[in-house]
């Protein structure tokens, strides 16, 4: 089937304008035009206009959205199951915000007392789906699903006063890790120590503390450069100095290059 440039607009949900800058951006070419420069647009083009719209929905930029469709090894049926995967975890989430709003309505308006759990549950999970999608594959290569799916399971049965802190801890190790790369304080100093203290405390909630696995999970802070434009988001060199601090202070005492 052919449809013209407005057509293919109407039907996909978005404007002629939007096809053009696609078009001179290299990312939607139509199959043809004619003399009067009108663009036509067939099956292929129509498949290819939904994988982009898949993929801006996930997040994706345009630019990215372009190297995966020249990808000569691009799997389509394999983006189609994850586009499911990823809309169906999605879903979830919305489905957990949407009951908790509901449940809180229900309790101003006379009903069912939420306990403290339910009001945070959903924002938990949003929370544990986040870092799936950020970091879950290089963190379960690296300690293995087991691990996580504890870890991710903890995480889950905090409370509300437990969230509330542990959130609150991080938003302070940020704060200090920012304040000791600005006043020029290097990791083997007391600034140091201390923001490994809390750091540990932060990493191992209700877990034993593990030297090995602490300098596995800070050792990404700049090999990944998702976890360092976290750490280095206002002031560049917190990534590299948490590192730093956190191999001298492994074991809770400065260890001394020998």
């Amino acid at each position: 089937m052919e449809y013209t440039i407005k057509e293919l607009a109407d039907l996909a949900g978005v404007s002629t304008r939007t096809l053009r800058w696609y078009d001179q951006k290299g990312l939607l070419k139509p199959y043809r035009v004619n003399e009067a420069n009108y663009r036509f647009y067939g099956d292929d083009e129509v498949k290819k206009l939904q994988q982009i719209l898949f993929y801006r929905e996930l997040g994706f930029s345009l630019c990215d959205i372009e190297k995966i469709l020249k990808d000569r090894n691009f799997d389509d049926q394999k983006a189609l199951q994850s586009h499911l995967m990823e809309l169906t975890k999605r879903r979830e989430r919305i489905d957990a915000l949407i009951l908790t709003v509901k449940k809180t309505l229900e309790e101003r308006q006379g009903g069912r007392k939420m306990s403290d759990r339910e009001k945070f549950e959903a924002f938990k999970k949003e929370m544990i789906q986040q870092n799936e999608k950020k970091y879950g594959e290089e963190i379960r290569k690296k300690y293995g699903d087991k691990t996580v799916d504890e870890a991710n399971a903890a995480a889950m049965k905090m409370s509300m006063e437990q969230y509330e802190q542990w959130e609150n801890m991080g938003r302070k190790i940020l704060g200090m890790l920012r304040d000791a790369v600005l006043f020029g304080k290097k990791p083997d100093s007391e600034e140091g120590k201390n923001i490994v203290e809390l750091h540990r405390k932060w990493c191992f909630r209700n877990e034993k503390y593990d030297p090995k696995k602490y300098i596995g999970i800070v050792s990404l802070y700049t090999m990944d450069e998702r976890f360092t434009q976290y750490y280095d988001s206002e002031v560049p060199g917190c990534a590299q100095f948490l590192t730093d601090a956190a191999i001298l202070y492994k074991d809770g005492a400065y260890e001394k290059k020998r």
